[in-house]
């Protein structure tokens, strides 16, 4: 399976609709909350070139926030992604 990884902090309410919403697709993702972890905020930094939360990741590829994972599920992109990743 291809790793899908969401980067949130705490309190968010986007970082809580994006994990619904990738629950509703039955997708396992791994979950970094970066709340509390200055060196991680400069990995995602790093990985993204954002500093917003939440940040989705299929394997290297960004997704986005929450609006952008939404407008992926919705448009179809999102499943391509996932199936080019595992590939």
């Amino acid at each position: 399976m291809t790793e899908i990884t969401v980067y949130t902090t705490t309190p968010c309410p986007y970082c809580t609709r994006v994990k619904r919403l990738l629950d509703s697709k039955g997708l396992e993702y791994n979950e970094i909350n970066l709340a509390r972890d200055p060196d991680g905020r400069s990995e995602l930094v790093g990985r993204t070139g954002m500093m917003t939360f939440p940040q989705v990741l299929i394997g290297d590829t960004v997704i986005g926030g929450f609006t952008e994972t939404r407008a992926a599920a919705e448009s179809g992109e999102l499943d391509r992604v996932l199936a080019a990743a595992a590939g």
